[in-house]
């Protein structure tokens, strides 16, 4: 293979890095940390300072939904894909449905187990 095959990626690849790095630094320059943004630190809406904690804490059973959430939603990002080429793999006759079954069946029984355990129960 020639270099130019990997030019896209390594186009992409510093423009990932610039990216994160811009965001770092930005984060470094005008996060919470920087003491001279006056703006950030001065009380809004009506001029009336705050009472109590600023940042509250979450709660551990917020960031466990969080973490549900995402792991549902890459079943989507699994069996969508699937759905298109479905008819391609029956027209080439590859068995695809049994694996397919296999993921969905993982996945339910990890919900099952997820209600048994009261995971999705906000009141406990």
């Amino acid at each position: 293979m020639n270099s130019a095959a990997y030019l896209p990626f390594l186009i992409q690849a510093f423009l990932a890095a610039l990216i994160t790095g811009g965001v770092i630094a930005a984060s470094h320059f005008f996060g919470q940390r920087f003491k001279e943004n006056k703006i950030k630190d001065s009380a809004y809406e009506c001029g009336v300072a705050g009472e109590g904690l600023i940042h509250t804490r979450f709660s551990v059973k917020f960031y466990l939904t969080a973490l549900l959430f995402m792991l549902f939603d890459l079943e989507v990002v699994i069996l969508i894909p699937w759905t298109f080429i479905y008819r391609e793999f029956l027209a080439n006759h590859i068995a695809i449905l049994g694996p397919i079954l296999f993921f969905i069946g993982v996945l339910v029984l990890g919900l099952v187990y997820e209600v048994k355990k009261g995971a999705l129960q906000w009141e406990k």
